[in-house]
C-alpha cells in the first residue's frame, strides 16, 4: 500500500524506513504540512500518515477521500485536529498511536519544572558570557511542595511517580477513579481545590471543547500567587493572553511550555533567520521566567520507534483487512485487498 507521509523530517524518515522493513509498504515522504492547499499531493494514495499540526478538517478529509484515500494514520496520540464525524460520514478509517513513551513526555515535564525553578536556562547564558553572579537565580526546594496534575493518564501517572520520588505532595484532577497503583501517591480532588493548594500546576489532559482554555483568567485567579504552570499536553488548554497578563502581574511566577495554541505556523521549522510575526508568542519569549521548547517532549528514540512501528503495523492490518487495534473511526467495510 502506498502511503503519503506529511510533515516529515529526516528523523521521521529514518525511523519509518526501519519500521517499514518487515512490511515493505510504499512510503512517500512530503515535507509540507497537510492542509487544504497540499491535500492534492495525496491524490492516488490509499493511506495518509499525518502529524499533530496537520489539518484534517472537513475540507481536507473530503479532498483526501475524493483522491482515493481510505486510511488516515495519525502518528500521534492526540486527535483534536481531526474531524472524526466527517471521517465517519465519508467512510474513512482513522487510527492513532495511543501511547508511545509516556516516560518521554513525563521526564520532559519534570525537566521544565527543574530548569525553571533553578533558572538553568538563564544561568547557562550568564556563564557563557563570563557572568558567574548567582543574583536573581534563587530557587526553591521541590521537596515538600504541592504539585497539581490535570489528568492522570499514562503521562500523568508517570509524572506523579516522579514527583512522589522528589518528596512532593501530589494532587490530581481526573474523572476516572484512582488506580491501585497510585493509592498513597496521589490525592484526587476537584479542580478548584487543586488550584488553590498547588505550588506547581501541570497539564496532562486531552484537548476537547470542555478543556479548551481550561487555564484562563478565572482559573488563574484561583491559583497561589507565584505558581509555576507547566503545559506539555496541548497548547489550547491555555489562554495565552490571560497567562501573559498573569505573568506580568506576578500571579504566575514561572511558565514552562512545550506546546502553544498557535504553534502550527511556528514549530518544527528553523525560523531563526526570519521575524516571528506572532506578537503574542514574541511577547512570551521576552519574559525571563518563561521557558518554551518546540513540542519536543515526545522526542526520544524509544518514542519514535514505537510511533513508527505502531503506525506501520496499523497500515499492514488495514491492508490485510484485519481488525484495527487503535482505530478512532473504523470504516464499515473491510479494506482487504488494498494495495
Amino acid at each position: 500500500m502506498n502511503i503519503a507521509v506529511f510533515s516529515t523530517k529526516p528523523y521521521d524518515r529514518r525511523f519509518f524506513d526501519a519500521a517499514n522493513a518487515p512490511h515493505q509498504q510504499g512510503l512517500v515522504y512530503f515535507e509540507p504540512r497537510l492542509t487544504a492547499a497540499t491535500a492534492s499531493l495525496a491524490r492516488g494514495f490509499p493511506a495518509v500518515c499525518a502529524f499533530v499540526n496537520d489539518q484534517l478538517d472537513t475540507a481536507v478529509l473530503t479532498a483526501l477521500h475524493a483522491g482515493g484515500t481510505r486510511l488516515i494514520a495519525l502518528r500521534s496520540a492526540g486527535y483534536n485536529h481531526v474531524d472524526l464525524a466527517t471521517a465517519r460520514r465519508l467512510g474513512l478509517t482513522v487510527v492513532h498511536v495511543p501511547q508511545y513513551s509516556p516516560h518521554a513526555v513525563a521526564e520532559h515535564t519534570v525537566a521544565l519544572m527543574l530548569a525553571l525553578n533553578r533558572h538553568i536556562h538563564r544561568a547557562y547564558n550568564r556563564v557563557r558570557e563570563g557572568n558567574f553572579s548567582i543574583e536573581g537565580l534563587l530557587g526553591f526546594d521541590l521537596h515538600g511542595k504541592t504539585v497539581g496534575l490535570v489528568g492522570l493518564g499514562k503521562i500523568g501517572n508517570c509524572v506523579a511517580h516522579s514527583l512522589h520520588g522528589f518528596g512532593c505532595r501530589v494532587l490530581a484532577v481526573d474523572p476516572v477513579p484512582l488506580s491501585a497503583e497510585l493509592q498513597g501517591i496521589v490525592t484526587v480532588c476537584p479542580l478548584d481545590d487543586m488550584l488553590t493548594q498547588a505550588d506547581v500546576v501541570s497539564l496532562h489532559c486531552p484537548l476537547t471543547p470542555a478543556t479548551r482554555h481550561l487555564i484562563n483568567a478565572t482559573t488563574i485567579a484561583r491559583m497561589k500567587r507565584g505558581v509555576m504552570l507547566i503545559n506539555t499536553s496541548r497548547g489550547a488548554l491555555v489562554d495565552t493572553a490571560a497567562v501573559i497578563e498573569a505573568l506580568l502581574a506576578g500571579q504566575i511566577g514561572y511558565l514552562g511550555l512545550d506546546v502553544y495554541e498557535d504553534e502550527a505556523e511556528l514549530f518544527y521549522e528553523d525560523r531563526s533567520s526570519r521575524l516571528i510575526t506572532d506578537d503574542v508568542f514574541s511577547r512570551l519569549l521576552t519574559l525571563p521566567n518563561v521557558l518554551v521548547t518546540g513540542h519536543q517532549a515526545f522526542f526520544t528514540s524509544e518514542a519514535l520507534t514505537t510511533i513508527a512501528t505502531t503506525t506501520m503495523q496499523a497500515v499492514a492490518d488495514f491492508a490485510a483487512g484485519r481488525p484495527m487495534t487503535f482505530a478512532l473511526v473504523a470504516a464499515p467495510a473491510a479494506a482487504e485487498g488494498q494495495k
